[in-house]
Protein backbone atom coordinates (compact mmCIF):
# COMPACT_ATOMS: atom_id res chain seq x y z
CA UNK A 1 0.00 0.00 0.00
CA UNK A 2 2.90 2.36 0.73
CA UNK A 3 6.42 2.01 -0.64
CA UNK A 4 9.56 4.13 -0.46
CA UNK A 5 12.58 3.53 -2.64
CA UNK A 6 15.99 5.13 -2.02
CA UNK A 7 14.48 8.34 -0.65
CA UNK A 8 16.91 11.13 0.30
CA UNK A 9 16.32 14.53 1.87
CA UNK A 10 18.79 17.11 3.17
CA UNK A 11 18.56 20.42 4.97
CA UNK A 12 21.68 22.41 4.05
CA UNK A 13 24.52 20.19 5.31
CA UNK A 14 22.29 17.91 7.39
CA UNK A 15 21.24 14.63 5.77
CA UNK A 16 17.80 13.76 7.16
CA UNK A 17 17.04 10.78 4.89
CA UNK A 18 19.81 8.76 3.29
CA UNK A 19 18.41 6.49 0.55
CA UNK A 20 15.68 5.23 2.86
CA UNK A 21 13.73 2.29 1.44
CA UNK A 22 10.82 0.38 2.95
CA UNK A 23 7.54 -1.30 2.01
CA UNK A 24 4.55 -0.82 4.30
CA UNK A 25 1.59 -3.14 3.78
CA UNK A 26 -1.65 -3.24 5.75
CA UNK A 27 -0.91 -3.38 9.46
CA UNK A 28 0.54 -1.38 12.33
CA UNK A 29 4.18 -0.35 12.05
CA UNK A 30 6.37 1.13 14.74
CA UNK A 31 8.95 3.57 13.38
CA UNK A 32 11.64 3.51 16.06
CA UNK A 33 14.64 5.78 16.15
CA UNK A 34 16.48 8.27 18.37
CA UNK A 35 15.79 11.98 18.20
CA UNK A 36 17.24 13.38 14.98
CA UNK A 37 17.19 10.04 13.17
CA UNK A 38 14.86 11.27 10.39
CA UNK A 39 11.47 10.00 11.63
CA UNK A 40 9.60 13.30 11.34
CA UNK A 41 11.16 14.14 7.98
CA UNK A 42 10.14 10.73 6.68
CA UNK A 43 6.49 11.20 7.71
CA UNK A 44 6.39 14.71 6.26
CA UNK A 45 7.69 13.38 2.95
CA UNK A 46 5.11 10.59 2.90
CA UNK A 47 2.19 13.01 3.39
CA UNK A 48 3.60 15.53 0.89
CA UNK A 49 4.62 18.36 3.20
CA UNK A 50 8.20 17.87 2.02
CA UNK A 51 9.55 16.62 -1.29
CA UNK A 52 12.33 14.05 -1.50
CA UNK A 53 15.40 15.06 -3.50
CA UNK A 54 15.96 11.54 -4.79
CA UNK A 55 13.93 8.35 -4.75
CA UNK A 56 10.25 7.60 -5.01
CA UNK A 57 7.25 7.42 -2.68
CA UNK A 58 4.17 5.52 -3.83
CA UNK A 59 1.02 5.88 -1.73
CA UNK A 60 -1.29 4.44 -4.41
CA UNK A 61 -3.23 7.73 -4.20
CA UNK A 62 -4.54 6.74 -0.78
CA UNK A 63 -6.05 9.31 1.56
CA UNK A 64 -3.57 10.03 4.38
CA UNK A 65 -4.33 10.97 7.98
CA UNK A 66 -1.51 12.74 9.83
CA UNK A 67 -0.80 13.76 13.41
CA UNK A 68 2.32 15.98 13.44
CA UNK A 69 4.75 16.05 16.33
CA UNK A 70 3.77 19.64 17.09
CA UNK A 71 0.01 19.89 16.76
CA UNK A 72 -1.74 23.25 17.20
CA UNK A 73 -5.32 24.46 16.83
CA UNK A 74 -7.11 27.82 16.74
CA UNK A 75 -7.50 28.78 20.38
CA UNK A 76 -10.76 30.75 20.10
CA UNK A 77 -12.70 28.02 18.32
CA UNK A 78 -14.59 25.30 20.15
CA UNK A 79 -13.42 21.73 19.71
CA UNK A 80 -16.47 21.01 17.55
CA UNK A 81 -15.77 24.04 15.33
CA UNK A 82 -12.15 22.97 14.99
CA UNK A 83 -13.18 19.47 13.99
CA UNK A 84 -15.60 20.97 11.46
CA UNK A 85 -12.68 22.89 10.01
CA UNK A 86 -10.63 19.70 9.62
CA UNK A 87 -13.63 17.85 8.17
CA UNK A 88 -14.01 20.57 5.53
CA UNK A 89 -10.30 20.42 4.68
CA UNK A 90 -10.71 16.67 4.19
CA UNK A 91 -13.64 17.22 1.81
CA UNK A 92 -16.06 15.35 4.04
CA UNK A 93 -19.60 16.29 2.88
CA UNK A 94 -21.39 18.67 5.24
CA UNK A 95 -24.29 16.24 5.67
CA UNK A 96 -21.82 13.65 7.01
CA UNK A 97 -19.64 15.89 9.17
CA UNK A 98 -21.65 15.83 12.39
CA UNK A 99 -21.80 12.04 12.51
CA UNK A 100 -18.09 11.69 11.67
CA UNK A 101 -17.03 14.29 14.23
CA UNK A 102 -19.11 12.56 16.91
CA UNK A 103 -17.51 9.21 16.04
CA UNK A 104 -13.96 10.52 16.19
CA UNK A 105 -14.19 12.59 19.39
CA UNK A 106 -15.94 9.67 21.11
CA UNK A 107 -13.05 7.38 20.18
CA UNK A 108 -10.57 9.67 21.95
CA UNK A 109 -12.84 10.26 24.97
CA UNK A 110 -13.59 13.93 24.25
CA UNK A 111 -17.36 13.80 23.68
CA UNK A 112 -17.99 16.02 26.70
CA UNK A 113 -15.56 18.71 25.48
CA UNK A 114 -16.98 19.55 22.05
CA UNK A 115 -18.44 22.90 23.22
CA UNK A 116 -15.26 23.92 25.04
CA UNK A 117 -12.85 26.37 23.47
CA UNK A 118 -9.49 24.98 22.47
CA UNK A 119 -7.81 27.45 24.84
CA UNK A 120 -9.48 25.72 27.79
CA UNK A 121 -8.24 22.22 26.91
CA UNK A 122 -5.22 20.63 28.54
CA UNK A 123 -2.18 19.62 26.50
CA UNK A 124 -3.24 15.98 26.66
CA UNK A 125 -6.72 16.84 25.41
CA UNK A 126 -5.30 18.77 22.48
CA UNK A 127 -3.15 15.76 21.65
CA UNK A 128 -6.21 13.52 21.72
CA UNK A 129 -8.03 15.98 19.46
CA UNK A 130 -5.08 15.68 17.09
CA UNK A 131 -5.53 11.91 17.05
CA UNK A 132 -9.24 12.41 16.33
CA UNK A 133 -8.61 14.61 13.30
CA UNK A 134 -6.00 12.16 11.99
CA UNK A 135 -8.50 9.28 11.87
CA UNK A 136 -11.34 11.43 10.55
CA UNK A 137 -12.58 10.41 7.12
CA UNK A 138 -11.38 6.82 7.49
CA UNK A 139 -7.99 7.30 5.72
CA UNK A 140 -6.19 4.20 4.47
CA UNK A 141 -2.77 5.47 5.56
CA UNK A 142 -2.42 7.05 9.02
CA UNK A 143 0.81 8.61 10.29
CA UNK A 144 1.27 9.33 13.99
CA UNK A 145 4.34 11.33 15.03
CA UNK A 146 4.99 10.85 18.77
CA UNK A 147 1.24 10.36 19.41
CA UNK A 148 1.44 9.63 23.15
CA UNK A 149 3.35 12.78 24.10
CA UNK A 150 1.47 14.44 26.95
CA UNK A 151 -0.97 11.57 27.49
CA UNK A 152 -1.43 10.05 30.93
CA UNK A 153 -1.11 6.24 31.36
CA UNK A 154 -4.84 5.63 30.98
CA UNK A 155 -5.02 7.61 27.74
CA UNK A 156 -1.91 5.86 26.40
CA UNK A 157 -3.72 2.56 26.88
CA UNK A 158 -6.84 4.01 25.24
CA UNK A 159 -4.74 5.09 22.25
CA UNK A 160 -3.33 1.59 21.82
CA UNK A 161 -6.84 0.13 22.02
CA UNK A 162 -8.08 2.65 19.43
CA UNK A 163 -5.28 1.71 17.02
CA UNK A 164 -6.17 -1.96 17.26
CA UNK A 165 -9.83 -1.10 16.69
CA UNK A 166 -9.31 0.87 13.45
CA UNK A 167 -6.48 -1.22 11.97
CA UNK A 168 -8.47 -3.22 9.39
CA UNK A 169 -7.23 -2.65 5.82
CA UNK A 170 -5.08 0.29 6.91
CA UNK A 171 -1.39 1.11 6.99
CA UNK A 172 -0.68 2.76 10.35
CA UNK A 173 2.77 4.10 11.20
CA UNK A 174 3.57 5.16 14.77
CA UNK A 175 6.78 7.16 14.99
CA UNK A 176 8.42 7.23 18.40
CA UNK A 177 11.64 6.77 20.35
CA UNK A 178 9.76 5.04 23.19
CA UNK A 179 9.85 1.26 22.73
CA UNK A 180 6.89 0.63 25.05
CA UNK A 181 4.67 2.62 22.68
CA UNK A 182 5.08 0.01 19.93
CA UNK A 183 5.99 -3.34 21.47
CA UNK A 184 2.45 -4.38 22.40
CA UNK A 185 0.55 -2.94 19.46
CA UNK A 186 2.71 -3.11 16.32
CA UNK A 187 2.89 -5.98 13.85
CA UNK A 188 6.25 -4.82 12.53
CA UNK A 189 9.00 -2.46 13.66
CA UNK A 190 11.21 -0.36 11.40
CA UNK A 191 14.38 0.97 13.03
CA UNK A 192 15.67 4.18 11.49
CA UNK A 193 19.03 5.76 12.30
CA UNK A 194 20.85 8.56 10.50
CA UNK A 195 18.13 8.57 7.87
CA UNK A 196 18.52 4.90 6.95
CA UNK A 197 16.39 1.81 7.45
CA UNK A 198 18.77 -0.32 9.51
CA UNK A 199 16.33 -3.10 10.42
CA UNK A 200 12.76 -4.18 9.75
CA UNK A 201 10.94 -7.08 11.34
CA UNK A 202 8.55 -8.28 14.02
CA UNK A 203 9.07 -7.52 17.68
CA UNK A 204 10.39 -11.06 18.16
CA UNK A 205 12.92 -10.54 15.36
CA UNK A 206 14.04 -7.22 16.85
CA UNK A 207 14.57 -8.85 20.26
CA UNK A 208 16.60 -11.62 18.57
CA UNK A 209 19.21 -9.04 17.52
CA UNK A 210 20.27 -9.03 21.18
CA UNK A 211 20.26 -12.80 21.58
CA UNK A 212 23.28 -13.94 23.65
CA UNK A 213 24.23 -10.29 24.16
CA UNK A 214 22.31 -9.42 27.35
CA UNK A 215 23.81 -9.96 30.80
CA UNK A 216 23.54 -9.06 34.45
CA UNK A 217 26.85 -8.66 36.24
CA UNK A 218 27.79 -7.45 39.68
CA UNK A 219 28.64 -3.76 39.66
CA UNK A 220 31.98 -4.78 41.25
CA UNK A 221 33.09 -5.81 37.74
CA UNK A 222 32.33 -2.47 36.09
CA UNK A 223 35.99 -1.49 35.72
CA UNK A 224 36.75 -4.72 33.90
CA UNK A 225 34.22 -4.09 31.12
CA UNK A 226 35.58 -3.59 27.59
CA UNK A 227 34.65 -0.84 25.15
CA UNK A 228 32.35 -3.32 23.37
CA UNK A 229 29.97 -3.30 26.33
CA UNK A 230 27.06 -0.94 26.84
CA UNK A 231 25.59 -0.36 30.31
CA UNK A 232 21.85 -0.19 29.75
CA UNK A 233 20.73 0.00 33.38
CA UNK A 234 21.67 -0.40 37.04
CA UNK A 235 19.49 -2.83 38.98
CA UNK A 236 19.02 -3.71 42.64
CA UNK A 237 18.21 -7.43 42.94
CA UNK A 238 18.22 -9.54 46.09
CA UNK A 239 19.92 -6.65 47.91
CA UNK A 240 22.79 -6.74 45.40
CA UNK A 241 23.67 -4.13 42.77
CA UNK A 242 23.88 -5.32 39.18
CA UNK A 243 24.65 -3.81 35.80
CA UNK A 244 22.38 -4.62 32.85
CA UNK A 245 24.91 -5.07 30.04
CA UNK A 246 24.68 -5.40 26.26
CA UNK A 247 27.86 -7.01 24.95
CA UNK A 248 29.10 -8.39 21.63
CA UNK A 249 31.36 -10.84 23.42
CA UNK A 250 30.28 -13.38 26.07
CA UNK A 251 30.79 -12.19 29.66
CA UNK A 252 32.17 -15.03 31.76
CA UNK A 253 31.32 -13.20 34.98
CA UNK A 254 27.80 -12.34 33.81
CA UNK A 255 24.38 -13.99 34.03
CA UNK A 256 22.85 -14.41 30.57
CA UNK A 257 19.24 -13.16 30.37
CA UNK A 258 16.51 -13.19 27.72
CA UNK A 259 16.58 -10.08 25.53
CA UNK A 260 13.71 -7.64 25.12
CA UNK A 261 12.66 -5.60 22.10
CA UNK A 262 14.39 -2.61 23.68
CA UNK A 263 17.61 -4.63 23.94
CA UNK A 264 17.45 -5.51 20.26
CA UNK A 265 16.71 -1.91 19.35
CA UNK A 266 19.73 -0.65 21.30
CA UNK A 267 21.98 -3.33 19.82
CA UNK A 268 20.89 -2.29 16.31
CA UNK A 269 21.55 1.40 17.04
CA UNK A 270 24.91 0.84 18.70
CA UNK A 271 26.07 -1.93 16.36
CA UNK A 272 26.47 -4.41 19.21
Amino acid sequence: MLSLKACSKSFKKTIALNEFSCNFNSGIYGLLGPNGSGKTTLLRCICGLLSVENGNINTENSVIGYLPQQFGMMQQLTLYEMMQYFATLKNIPKVSQEKEIKRCVEMVNLSDKTDNKISSLSGGMVRRAGIAQAIMGDPKIILFDEPTTGLDPEERMRFKSLIKKIRNDKTIIISTHIVSDVETVCDNIVIINKGQNIFQGTGTQVAKIAENKTYLISDNHERSLSDNCYIKDRILKDNNNYLYILSKKPLDNGISISPSIEDGYLCALKNI
